[in-house]
């Protein structure tokens, strides 16, 4: 970016490129910004998704395979395995089943803890809001007559201007 205060006076085509060319940066720059800030909101997402989705595969097909052998293993801890019978089955797999359930729960407040962590990108709508209220204070200066229109007007012709 040039000094504006170095000595020389700029044309105004000068200015306008000069005007034209840090507005695109700064265009460029918010855009950056709000991809950076959206591409960590998706990673927590996706991982709040990932740790959901296994919470649910666990639940649905590991609770049949998974409920057997930990009915079977209180079981046998419960003594069933030398001959006196431990716990009824049915505690064991109930006992089962609370396992899992309150594995699955667990994964499923970890999802729910990414998910709440992914939020919207502030510093790219502050940025956005700023830049739209100095946009909205800046005043357009009157063009100057053109060379085509005085010509015109010297030839005595009426010239049409649009009242942008």
């Amino acid at each position: 970016m040039s000094d504006p205060f170095d000595g020389t006076e700029r044309s105004l085509g000068q200015l306008v490129a000069s005007a034209t060319a840090e507005m695109s940066a700064l265009v460029h720059d918010e855009i950056a910004l709000a991809k950076a800030e959206i591409r960590q909101d998706v990673k927590r997402g996706a991982i709040g998704s990932a740790a959901g989705i296994a919470a649910g595969v666990v639940l649905l097909f590991s609770l049949p395979m998974l409920s057997f052998a930990l009915a079977y293993a209180i079981n046998t801890w419960t003594g069933g395995h030398n001959g006196n019978g431990g716990w009824n089955m049915v505690w064991c797999f109930l006992l089962s089943f609370t396992a899992n359930v309150l594995l699955a729960a667990l994964l499923g407040l970890l999802a729910y803890a990414k998910f709440r962590k992914v939020k919207k990108p502030e510093k790219s709508i502050a940025s956005a809001k700023q830049t739209a209220a100095i946009m909205q204070n800046v005043k357009p200066h009157p063009r100057p007559a053109t060379v085509t229109a005085r010509v015109a007007l010297d030839k005595g012709e009426t010239v049409a201007r649009s009242s942008a």
